[in-house]
């Protein structure tokens, strides 16, 4: 039972990811702090479902291994992620083709998170940590190659003519390179209006950068900061996708786990908030020098009066399982004709087996945007030309809808 006049520092609403984050750089700045957490585990949608054996992910949340958050948060230094295969495969025009691979994302083993040496960041004092959280909490809101083809025919790369592909090497190889700063300090434009602007062929954008960058951006139509675009591609193009070893729950699992005892209470639903003091519904009050809102944009509304709701991506992962998996390998597979619901697919215990038991395969597959009124039997059938094989012995295990 907690106790109702607990006092910290800090106190961040929300135990996803973000505010798990968050506590690791307060902690090891020396600022007290307490997550609370309505549900009953932390996470908040990087959640893993368990069903008969099965680890089933609620959503297709892609990640590389060259996020500079994975080697500098605390807590992370057990995470395993499993990459795919370098690059994505692009399904168009009935057939398959390998695209994206880089010098810098050519490897294909277990990767393990190992933390560089902490610099001035990690003495940061209490003070200028706490200055950090109200600071943010003031701020304003605003060489492609064709593999057996599934069906008959003979179909034309979707990058074009080997200039074409050329000049896509070349602009991933710099975008690799580039300085984060120099990413950001580019003029903000919508992703797909940015796209347009680059100098690369139409046929390069429509069959590669749009579908690759909707998975990585959770948004099919590419309304989102071309800045936030220019940074997935970066780490696309020096790293490897992934996905955590053990499914989504194990990246938060770790960040709970590695915080002082004591931090993270869960089951703690709050009702308001003011700038030092936080209400719960069964536990009293909190009393802090700072909160940090760390939900999702709905639940801060609601502790937030007057503060704009955007709107969201909706997200749905159909998980199936079969005893005769696709012949794609490790391969993350996109649809470069947009000819179905789904836009990028697996054979998930390929790439992590800890994710089906032995002898079953999981092939999740990720639909963006509303989904269609029977999303079962539509991704199924998408998934039959996609992959080029029968689909109809494939079992649902299940429909995961994120909105």
């Amino acid at each position: 039972m907690l106790e109702p006049a607990y006092q910290a520092d800090v106190v961040i609403v929300g135990a996803g990811v973000a505010g798990l984050s968050a506590a690791h750089r307060l902690t090891s700045a020396g600022v007290t702090t307490a997550v609370l957490e309505a549900a009953h585990g932390v996470g908040g949608r990087m959640s893993t479902e368990k069903v008969d054996g099965f680890r089933l992910d609620r959503i297709g949340q892609l990640l590389s291994t060259a996020y500079p958050e994975l080697r500098l948060t605390p807590g992370l230094d057990g995470l395993v992620l499993r990459p795919f295969a370098p690059g994505v495969l692009l399904h168009s025009d009935g057939r398959h083709h390998r695209a994206g691979a880089t010098p810098a994302n050519s490897g294909s083993a277990a990767w393990s998170v190992t933390r560089s040496a902490r610099s001035t960041r990690s003495t940061r004092s209490a003070r200028g940590a706490l200055h950090a959280v109200r600071a943010l909490a003031s701020a304003p809101r605003p060489t492609p190659r064709p593999v057996a083809a599934p069906r008959g025919g003979t179909g034309t790369a979707p990058l074009g003519t080997a200039v074409d592909q050329a000049r896509l090497g070349a602009a991933l190889a710099r975008i690799a390179g580039a300085p984060v700063e120099r990413l950001l300090a580019r003029p903000e434009l919508p992703a797909a209006q940015a796209l347009a602007a680059r100098g690369l062929p139409a046929r390069t954008i429509d069959g590669f950068l749009r579908p690759l960058l909707a998975a990585l951006l959770c948004d099919p139509e590419l309304t989102t900061s071309s800045r936030c675009a220019d940074l997935a591609l970066r780490a696309f193009a020096g790293g490897l996708l992934s996905v955590p070893e053990g499914g989504a729950e194990v990246l938060p699992e770790l960040l709970a786990r590695s915080l002082p005892p004591g931090t993270v209470h869960t089951g703690v639903r709050v009702t308001s908030v003011s700038t030092n003091t936080v209400t719960t519904a069964e536990h009293g009050e909190f009393r802090c020098r700072a909160v940090l809102l760390a939900t999702d944009a709905r639940a801060a509304a609601e502790l937030l009066p007057g503060l704009r709701v955007p709107d969201f991506h909706p997200v749905t992962v159909v998980h199936h399982t079969t005893d005769e998996p696709p012949e794609t390998g490790t391969a993350l597979l996109l649809d470069a004709d947009r000819g179905g619901p789904v836009a990028h697919t697996a054979v998930v215990s390929r790439v992590d087996p800890s994710r089906a038991p032995a002898g079953r395969a999981l092939i999740s597959s990720t639909v963006l945007g509303p989904p269609p009124p029977d999303v079962e039997t539509a991704v199924r059938m998408h998934l039959a030309r996609l992959y080029g094989t029968s689909t109809s012995r494939w079992e649902t295990l299940a429909v995961h809808h994120t909105a």
